[in-house]
């Protein structure tokens, strides 16, 4: 009997490769004979590059099921050298179709591809798979709202003229509350960017997949599924099948709580007391934006957990407004008795699952999400980039998960409003019912993923949708 193989082509950043080799390791799970293979390139971020390589040596290692295949590395064009993170994402994949049309025929010819599945920066990968009439999906690494509004923005791009963010207006998308033109991302600001045309080529193509998968579940987004199901956000063609099969988090089970410093220090604090701030992998602050946030937490007086990643280039130096400049060990050695500071990372699922752990100051990316509500442990919500404003407003106002961070049209939030949400979530009565709302969220969570589960039942259909192949 011929084996059979699924390919998975996912952006090698760590938000997008961890989601994928998540479901990858569900995939082999539920469905032992199908072998797995994730295709890997070259990174758009030399910190991209540095931290894939670490995270596939530690699952290569302990899941052999999934099997790695490096394509070869390429060099960029002097042009793109200069090019944005975003850009690069979408680029680099484009100059490697030569190559993986070559990979894909060669694993075909040893194997049956049951399916490729893209993610949405491989998108230029769409046109080779199906023209070697291979069943082409996507995975969405975010939830089943982000998708609303990523596929309705061919509708908005007809729809209106000029750059959204020149519109002082909130768009009415489907199974979406009301979203105004500055909370969409940024890179959609601008008609003429490479990022805006990649864009709108993307979600065309996720519109004639043969499916497209989401990392979320049934009873978090409810209203944005049925709209999805419905067909309501891509009115000119029949929607594919929409498959929620999350959600699919990193276990913070490989992290020896015995051994890390910072899940010892939890150890020793009392139950839901500490607030944990985190920004992801890309959520780097200037020092101004540092100091606010110490102050804000020493005013409030809250236990915290705050994982510090170093200013970027050019701004180490930097004090505000000719102040007294901020020295982070000076706040650590300050708070001692109430807190503690991590540099750079610090492991984000274990902490969220840890008892001693209230709430979270989050970026709103769609993984840290889902570890919290996994977790069961509210958020204050302090979007960054890409998505995440709209996230903002779906976890604030339909989710009711999270408590909204006052902040600048510039993002900038003062040490006040810092002081303001975390004591308001801690302690406050909008933070009592974030905090209820949440646990229930954390109970679906779970129940979607049990035998019979929505998101079990699901992922049955998609697999059986490749033995129809």
């Amino acid at each position: 009997m011929e084996s059979e193989t699924v390919v998975m082509y996912p952006s090698p950043e760590m938000g997008h490769l961890v989601s994928m080799v998540e479901f990858g390791k569900l995939i082999h799970t539920h469905h032992p004979s199908l072998s797995i293979v994730i295709l890997i390139t070259l990174a758009p971020s030399k910190t991209g590059s540095t931290s894939t390589g670490k995270y596939i040596n530690t699952i290569s290692g302990t899941i052999p099921s999934i099997t790695f295949h490096h394509l070869p590395t390429i060099a960029l064009p002097p042009e793109l050298s200069s090019h944005e993170f975003v850009d690069l994402s979408f680029e680099i994949p484009q100059l490697y179709n030569p190559i993986v049309h070559d990979t894909l025929v060669a694993i075909s010819d040893e194997s049956t591809i049951k399916g490729v599945i893209l993610d949405f920066f491989t998108n230029a990968a769409f046109q080779v798979s199906k023209t070697l009439d291979f069943p082409t999906y996507y995975f969405f690494t975010s939830g089943a709202s982000g998708l609303c509004s990523l596929l309705y923005i061919p509708i908005i791009h007809t729809t209106t003229s000029g750059d959204i963010n020149d519109l002082n207006f909130y768009f009415d998308i489907p199974g979406l509350p009301p979203m105004h033109a500055s909370d969409m991302p940024t890179l959609l600001f601008d008609r003429e960017s490479i990022s805006y045309k990649n864009f709108i080529n993307t979600t065309g193509n996720m519109a004639k997949s043969s499916g497209i998968i989401v990392n979320s579940f049934v009873g978090f987004e409810e209203s944005a599924v049925e709209t999805l199901r419905d067909g309501k956000c891509i009115p000119d063609r029949p929607t594919p099948p929409i498959y929620l099969i999350g959600p699919l988090i990193a276990g913070g089970n490989l992290v020896d709580s015995s051994e890390n410093e910072c899940l010892k220090w939890l150890n020793s604090q009392p139950s839901k007391s500490v607030v944990f701030l985190c920004f992801g992998s890309r959520g780097v602050f200037k020092k101004e934006q540092l100091k606010e946030i110490a102050i804000g937490l020493e005013k409030s007086g809250q236990r915290f957990l705050w994982v510090v990643r170093d200013p970027p280039p050019g701004h180490e130096n930097e004090s505000s407004s000719g102040s007294k400049e901020f020295d982070l060990e000076e706040f650590v050695a300050r708070t001692v008795d109430k807190g503690m500071v991590m540099k750079n990372w610090a492991p984000q699922p274990a902490i969220l699952g840890h008892d001693s752990v209230g709430g979270f100051v989050s970026h709103c990316g769609w993984n840290s999400v889902l570890e919290a509500v996994v977790a069961g442990v509210p958020m204050v919500a302090w979007p960054l980039y890409a998505e995440q404003k709209i996230n903002k407003v779906l976890l604030v106002e339909r989710m009711k998960v999270a408590v909204a961070l006052r902040m600048s049209s510039e993002g900038f939030v003062t040490a006040e409003a810092v002081e303001e949400k975390v004591t308001e979530l801690m302690k406050g009565e909008e933070g009592r019912v974030v905090r209820e709302r949440i646990l229930e969220m954390s109970r679906r969570a779970k129940a979607a993923v049990v035998d019979g589960g929505s998101s079990q039942v699901d992922l049955r259909k998609l697999t059986q949708s490749w033995n129809a192949t």
